[in-house]
């Protein structure tokens, strides 16, 4: 079985946008006709340039490979161009090429993704949602109250997740990040922050999980305020609390408060959440299955998590193969703590496939199709072609006020 063909897809995301602008698909075809889809998610560059990165890689180091020497064609992608370090960009095309390989590997075994990898352990997994505006807008007016500044209306929200089924629902009310952090947060910040955990945990009682989400925003004495603040409401998790490239300081923070925190979503590899291990900076790691490199490096991941008792949590903010990339490490994970999603995985977001994730009061059930269980839908695909060039996320670019 060779690979023959790369085909590259950068979609629009359709109002409400949950998940992001766009979404970057790819698919593989081996000569013999079984295709495999993957997801990139890189926030680095235009789209459109990471799908031909995508096509560029495939033909240096996929095309005409066997897609079973995973770790071979892993390795030359990694080693190109004498890099032989985690390069944010190299790291999501690689990893939605990864992706592929192993659906087309479970498509030929007639397995899923997860029997390969060790086997299924959970027979469903806990999902939580991020406080979405009632309106499905995601950018609501920042002047007007809304669920990102409101903790009254985010309450509001909060039960309306769990009336859904949700038990664990995320928000993240600390102000601006900004390319200058970490940041000291402002006192109308720390109010803010607590009046979230406040409201919610009086709305949703012990019904529900609360996930105090920050995007690296703090100093090291910065993310110990706040989380002083927050112990009295005892959230599941401080995530990202300091920008991610020093763990040693993430650790003094860790020490500090009995707040579990999580990281990861802006890591790469075995090497960079190795740091984060090691320096004892989180107890919970947030790897991207579009970004870590691949379904087996993120395997690699959760088995050096489980030296450390450390959970796994796998992050999603893009499209539904990610998801369902993360789905398969979750099933076969011992130590998978909860996933990431998407509301419930229905609606505009879920009409990138043809065939759809379970997701049922508060779960989602693993599927036993071969591969990672999902296809793309070409014809909404054809019909919804993102043609900008913005970035998938960014940052504010002026310092955050004190």
């Amino acid at each position: 079985m060779k690979l023959e063909k790369i085909e590259t897809f950068v979609v629009a995301n359709p109002p409400p946008r949950h998940g992001g602008r766009y979404f970057i698909f790819l698919r593989l075809t081996t000569a013999c006709g079984i295709t495999g889809v993957g997801e990139i998610y890189n926030a680095t560059f235009d789209p459109h340039i990471c799908a031909a990165m995508a096509r560029d890689m495939f033909a240096r180091q996929f095309e005409g490979q066997d897609p079973h020497h995973i770790e071979r064609m892993w390795r030359q992608s990694y080693g190109a161009g004498f890099t032989m370090r985690p390069d944010v960009s190299v790291m999501g095309v690689l990893s939605g090429l990864e992706m592929a390989c192993w659906d087309i590997i479970g498509k030929a075994a007639n397995q899923p993704v997860y029997n390969l990898l060790g086997g299924k352990v959970h027979e469903r997994l806990r999902s939580y949602t991020y406080l979405y505006p009632a309106s499905g807008d995601v950018y609501p007016d920042p002047d007007s109250p809304n669920v990102y500044n409101d903790p009254d209306i985010a309450a509001e929200a909060a039960v309306v997740a769990v009336e859904q089924g949700f038990t664990a629902v995320k928000f993240d009310p600390a102000g601006p990040y900004t390319i200058y952090d970490g940041h000291q947060p402002s006192l109308e910040d720390l109010d803010r922050s607590e009046a979230f955990c406040r409201q919610i945990r009086a709305a949703v009682g012990s019904k529900a999980d609360l996930l105090f989400g920050t995007h690296g925003q703090f100093t090291v004495s910065g993310a110990k305020r706040m989380a002083r603040r927050l112990e009295a409401y005892d959230p599941l998790w401080f995530e990202e609390p300091l920008p991610p490239e020093n763990p040693s300081d993430m650790a003094e923070v860790a020490r500090y408060t009995a707040i579990p925190v999580a990281t990861g979503e802006r890591l790469c590899t075995k090497h960079e959440f190795a740091r984060v291990l090691e320096a004892g900076a989180a107890s919970i790691l947030q790897m991207n299955l579009g970004r870590v490199g691949g379904l087996l490096e993120a395997k690699k991941i959760a088995g050096m998590a489980e030296t450390r008792q450390a959970q796994i949590a796998p992050h999603l903010y893009c499209g539904p193969v990610v998801a369902a990339a993360n789905i398969q490490l979750g099933a076969c994970s011992p130590n998978f703590l909860i996933l990431e999603s998407i509301g419930r995985f229905d609606g505009p977001y879920a009409e990138c496939l043809t065939t759809q994730i379970t997701w049922e009061d508060g779960y989602v059930i693993p599927p036993s199709e071969p591969g990672l269980g999902v296809e793309l839908n070409d014809a909404f695909i054809a019909d919804n072609p993102y043609t900008g060039h913005e970035l998938h996320l960014g940052l504010e670019t002026k310092p955050a006020l004190p």
